[in-house]
């Protein structure tokens, strides 16, 4: 056996359908269950417009019960949503959803594909949605889709009717009937032919639901409905449970899900396509059957099956090896084919138990940087492994000779020194690496386009041999540690710039009371470089850099830098570090952690807004009482104001009573209890003259039926469109003190005006503002205000959570209003 020995190598680039860390080990029923997907041939498209929207029971049903292949294509990757766990919005939500979604398909074991739709936000109907969109690229993209994955059928999770439902949800099932139509005609979208050849689906349904309770079938309409409540005796769960699994995942939108018992159905109805008499996969061929030697190979896996030892798996190698050998030999070049060679590889391994992983013990590395990593292999079976190779890009790491071999538990350890290329590129996902197009992610790489997240790039090849069959799986390499609490852990290994920039604001406010700093951190990976700091959009006389301090053991070097007066508005303004050989660094690295999904690092230039503006400002005392999580505290903090955040143990009337004005944050009555047990309290606040504004929440499940001193209601009303058209009473005291606002401030808003609108509206409340959508009744709940005593209570479903960290001026300038009252 080879002697650990450290091998010097480059950072090989992967780019393959399947990137393994480690090939787990998985319980015998489970491989009889993967060894019954792998001689079905049937596939299935699911189509909806954002994460969480998919029917995760029959994406279930149909991989688990079915066997059936299943792919769910969601049109965006959700960034214009809420977030119930955090305060990141837009992009950064976006790759939480994705990374949700990835997750929800590993638990129901289905595929994930996305277009390059930017989820922008509410729309009310297709006509809206498709404004925003460039119509022929998202329709390009699920044509390539089902070209692509090339299914039996097609499922949409919502139908073409506009005003049912959220308009992104109707243009996609809108879209996936036009690409029902096009995917087949070698004249449609031909730039793609270079790739994927044209794919006519038999069928396109519709998944026919009732949100409210139990769907029934009307009459006349052609429905076929799957039992989906049924039992896996194999997998020890039924496909409620996988699927409440599966909706679980989507934490950031709060879907945690609780499995129904017992027998249910779904139902899908037919939109185009065939007539079938006996379910929706009638005239659809078995693909065994439909090539030279298929029908031998089906047979095979009949007879595997029929002969499965449950008790000892590892006995099943030797007829696994047999059925790979007549599944090479088919020599076709049918994508369905190799993903079936692949699938066999891993019921190989894992009837083995073979583990092999690639690991560092950092998180991250920077260009040019020299890493220590170790691959590790071992085989507890008894069935020889020989010839064990791990290639990392022109040198070939040998781990055993030829004739040698591994196997009773037998372990290879190889330490490994890694040099990061120069120009290796940075581990940006793919669809943010250029500049957005629009309401659509420019993607320039056809072959990129609906793909998850990034190809595995970071790691090498491993290529052994089994009973003289080769096999080369690619093995990604992981950031490995141990975290005190949760025990073994993870993550990806990134590769970040080797400078990068940290900025202690996105808002910089150059308004009386307003503090006119920011603390701009360079921060080192490998020694310090010698170079000045300056801004991209201002020239040298606007700003004064106050104080260097390098932080040695970090290697960080810290500017304090104040802002001169420039010109009343708002300018992005991003901060560069230029080094003294000519190289230039404006980059944020950007961290997003959480548990239940992998660490994802992203980068973005390191801008800011700088907004000039003669606003009056008391930079009094706010208390802050948290919600689902914004960024409004400390917006309000870079405005001047004295922010405190408001606990469990702070509803005393003398404490309270220090604050000029209380802000509630974003979802506050759905997720915060004490909130909701002390709604009295505040009440007494705000008759003994206290300020009390209450950002909006949803109508269910709201934690009191009581939020304001007068009733009224949470509705669903929304203004959808940030451009609509507001009536205001500008003589208001909220619109006129102690600033003026005027039409002017209702320019330049960004996603919408606001959602989740009171309504029932008691008549102690004075409505200032009427908003209205193109084509929609005008609502007046988007702002209520009512004196209490001698104070002020506020309802309001304005979204501030977006405009106020996008620096957006107006709605800043009416918050101001707000607590200054």
């Amino acid at each position: 056996m080879l002697k650990p020995k450290v091998f010097q190598a480059s950072v090989f680039f992967l780019f393959g359908l399947f990137g393994h860390t480690l090939a787990q080990s998985i319980p015998s029923s489970q491989i009889y269950h993967q060894l019954l997907q792998l001689k079905e041939t049937k596939r299935v498209l699911y189509i909806a417009a954002h994460p969480d929207d998919e029917n995760t029971r029959l994406i279930a049903y149909l991989v688990n019960g079915e066997h059936a292949e299943v792919a769910y294509l969601s049109l965006t990757r959700g960034d214009g949503g809420q977030n119930l766990i955090g305060k990141e919005l837009g992009i950064e939500l976006g790759q939480i959803r994705t990374q949700e979604l990835i997750k929800a398909r590993e638990t129901d074991g289905g595929r994930q594909f996305f277009t390059r739709a930017m989820d922008f936000g509410y729309s009310k109907n297709p006509t809206e949605t498709l404004q925003n969109w460039e119509k022929g690229k998202v329709l390009a993209d699920v044509v390539w889709a089902i070209r692509k994955f090339q299914p039996d059928i097609l499922i949409t999770r919502f139908n073409t009717i506009p005003g049912a439902t959220h308009g992104q949800h109707t243009t996609s099932a809108i879209l996936a009937g036009e690409a029902f139509q096009l995917a087949g005609k070698s004249d449609a979208f031909p730039e793609q032919l270079k790739w994927v050849k044209p794919w006519q689906p038999k069928r396109i349904f519709f998944n026919a639901y009732n949100f409210r309770g139990d769907f029934e079938p009307e009459e006349g309409k052609d429905y076929y409905a799957f039992e989906v409540g049924g039992y896996n005796p194999l997998l020890g769960k039924t496909y409620n449970q996988i699927a409440a699994d599966s909706r679980t995942m989507h934490k950031s939108q709060g879907f945690g899900s609780t499995a129904g018992i017992g027998a249910s159905k779904d139902y899908i109805e037919l939109v185009d396509g065939e007539q079938y008499v006996n379910g929706p996969f009638d005239g659809i061929s078995d693909r065994w059957e439909a090539i030279s030697g298929g029908k031998e190979i089906k047979s095979q896996i009949d007879q595997l099956l029929t002969q499965f030892n449950f008790l000892e798996p590892e006995k099943n190698v030797a007829s696994f090896l047999n059925l790979r050998s007549s599944m090479l030999a088919l020599n076709s070049g049918e994508t369905w084919v190799k993903e079936k060679v692949s699938k066999l590889d891993q019921l190989i391994f894992k009837a083995m138990g073979l583990e092999f992983e690639f690991n560092v013990r950092k998180e991250i590395g920077f260009p040019g940087e020299k890493i220590n990593a170790e691959f590790v292999f071992n085989n507890p079976s008894l069935t020889p492994v020989s010839a064990i190779n791990f290639q990392v890009a022109e040198s070939y790491l040998v781990g055993t000779k030829g004739e040698e071999t591994v196997k009773a538990n037998e372990t290879i350890n190889m330490p490994i020194e890694l040099a990061l290329p120069e120009n290796s590129s940075y581990s940006q996902p793919y669809w943010l690496k250029e500049p957005f197009d629009g309401s659509l992610y420019r993607v320039l790489d056809q072959t990129q386009i609906g793909k998850p997240f990034n190809d595995p790039h970071i790691g090498g090849d491993l290529s052994f041999s089994i009973a003289n069959q080769e096999f080369k799986v690619p093995v990604q390499l992981n950031y490995k540690f141990n975290d005190p609490v949760d025990g073994e852990v993870k993550q990806p290994f990134v590769i970040v710039p080797e400078v990068d920039l940290t900025v202690s604001k996105e808002n910089v406010f150059l308004v009386s009371g307003a503090d006119p700093t920011l603390t701009v951190t360079v921060n080192f990976r490998d020694q310090y470089l010698e170079g000045e700091l300056d801004f991209e959009g201002l020239a040298s006389d606007q700003f004064r850099i106050l104080s260097i301090e390098d932080i040695t053991l970090q290697k960080r070097r810290v500017y304090t830098v104040s802002f001169l007066p420039n010109g009343e508005g708002k300018k992005t303004v991003t901060a560069r570090f230029k080094t003294a050989d000519g190289k230039s660094y404006n980059q944020l690295t950007k961290l997003i952690s959480y548990k239940h999904i992998p660490n994802i690092t992203y980068f973005s230039p390191a801008s800011f807004n700088l907004i000039q503006a003669d606003w009056k400002i008391s930079g009094a005392k706010v208390g802050y009482i948290p919600g689902a999580g914004d960024d409004i505290p400390g917006v309000l903090t870079s405005l001047g104001y004295k922010v405190t955040m408001i606990g469990l143990d702070d509803y005393d009337l003398d404490y309270l009573s220090q604050f000029k004005a209380i802000v509630v944050g974003i979802r506050a009555f759905n997720t915060n209890e004490a909130l909701a047990a002390n709604q009295q309290a505040l009440m007494g606040y705000v008759r003994s003259g206290g300020n009390l504004i209450v950002q909006y929440n949803t109508s269910s499940p709201l934690l009191t039926s009581q939020i304001g001193p007068y009733p009224f209601s949470i509705g669903r009303d929304r203004v959808a469109v940030q451009t609509s058209p507001v009536t205001a009473d500008w003589s208001s005291p909220v619109l006129s003190t102690p600033n003026q606002l005027n039409d002017q401030d209702l320019k330049d808003w960004v996603q919408e005006r606001g959602l989740y609108f009171a309504t029932a509206i008691d008549s102690a409340y004075t409505t200032p503002l009427i908003m209205q959508d193109p084509d929609e009744p005008a609502t007046n709940g988007s702002l209520i205000v009512g004196k209490f005593g001698k104070g002020m209570f506020v309802y309001t479903g304005i979204s501030f959570f977006r405009q106020l960290p996008a620096g957006v001026p107006g709605p800043i300038k009416l918050f101001i209003n707000l607590i200054e009252q």
